[in-house]
């Protein structure tokens, strides 16, 4: 049997559009081993020829294969079939900086809120703008969604414009596209700087205020901004560090950190020197978990609630809507300040 008869064998169910019939048609012919992956698909003049259908309503029915995952076109030779997961109603891109522990809880939750229907591929470029682009594309026409969290540097911009803007949705970090595009972002400047206001009681207990910070990593540009602004505008003693070095803990000094690496290397001298937590020396974290929570008697960070954040996209997607949220950030006391 061909793929053109399973096609036409569908035109007694009425309540098909020819839209509908051609994607089941072909989807069936998946199914029962008439096409498979690498197979090319009749081009589209042909299947107007074969079928007799419009040709929009050709390119309507390939377009949604695509959105699926089961289909991809390539420039100049046609659309050829990639994928026999035909349960899977979109095939989604998911591209994170890293497998870090938010990030990870960012994902569980994502999937778990889309459920079997939707397949999610991850990948990571880990703030190198040169594998970004890269991934994107090699991406680029095979999804029917990408959920990108960028690189925050308008010259990624344009490689991003290339998607349509319902099937792009900017995550985690915020990159201006145009009003039509959707985002569900962090905001770290003026978030930071005012957490650390509703703390300055808790800061002033310390002789000094450190925050670590590298420019050469991903770490938020706004959370170095809003420390400097906090320590000018409070006459706070304080110093920016690009790292920590082991053994050079000081018992009466605030450490403040975004990277998990430096502060556990902090939290073990700690332990090593026989310092409390929250009175020797004061411990912030920037991001959430529930390894902090239990650690000391807890460790205070500001965090966006990154489940909260996969929640509303995977709503946005099942919805098809169109979001444009600034997600806020949580001040979270615990025993370390």
């Amino acid at each position: 049997m061909s793929l053109i008869t399973k096609i036409k064998e569908l035109e007694t169910v009425n309540t098909l559009s020819k839209h509908e019939q051609l994607v089941l048609g072909i989807i069936d012919a998946i199914d029962s081993g008439i096409l498979s992956t690498g197979d090319q698909l009749p081009s589209i003049n042909n299947m107007v020829n074969e079928v007799g259908f419009a040709r929009k309503t050709i390119v309507k029915a390939y377009e949604e294969l695509k959105e699926r995952g089961l289909v991809e076109s390539k420039k100049l030779k046609g659309y050829f079939i990639i994928s026999q997961e035909t349960k899977v109603t979109l095939r989604i891109a998911l591209l994170l900086f890293s497998f870090q522990r938010f990030q990870e809880e960012f994902y569980n939750t994502f999937r778990k809120e889309l459920g079997k229907k939707f397949q999610i591929d991850v990948f990571f470029h880990h703030n190198n703008k040169s594998i970004f682009e890269t991934i994107m594309t090699n991406v680029m026409g095979k999804y029917g969604m990408y959920v990108v969290a960028p690189i925050p540097d308008k010259a990624v911009a344009p490689k991003l414009r290339l998607i349509e803007p319902k099937k792009l949705l900017i995550i985690d970090r915020y990159l201006s596209l145009g009003n039509e595009y959707s985002f569900i972002s962090q905001e770290f400047e003026e978030s930071t700087y005012l957490k650390l206001i509703e703390l300055l009681p808790a800061i002033k207990r310390f002789k000094k205020f450190v925050l670590f910070y590298r420019e050469d990593s991903d770490y938020p540009k706004g959370v170095l901004n809003a420390f400097k602004r906090f320590l000018g505008d409070y006459s706070i003693n304080g110093k920016v560090k690009e790292t920590y070095k082991s053994s050079s803990l000081k018992k009466g000094d605030l450490y403040f950190f975004i990277s998990d690496t430096l502060l556990w290397d902090v939290v073990r001298d700690a332990h090593n020197y026989q310092y409390k937590i929250g009175k020797d020396i004061g411990l912030l974290s920037h991001n959430d978990h529930v390894i902090k929570e239990l650690v000391f008697g807890g460790i205070t960070t500001i965090s966006t609630d990154f489940k909260a954040m996969a929640i509303r996209a995977a709503k946005h997607i099942k919805n098809q809507e169109t979001t444009q949220l600034i997600m806020p950030s949580d001040l979270i006391r615990r025993n370390s300040l």
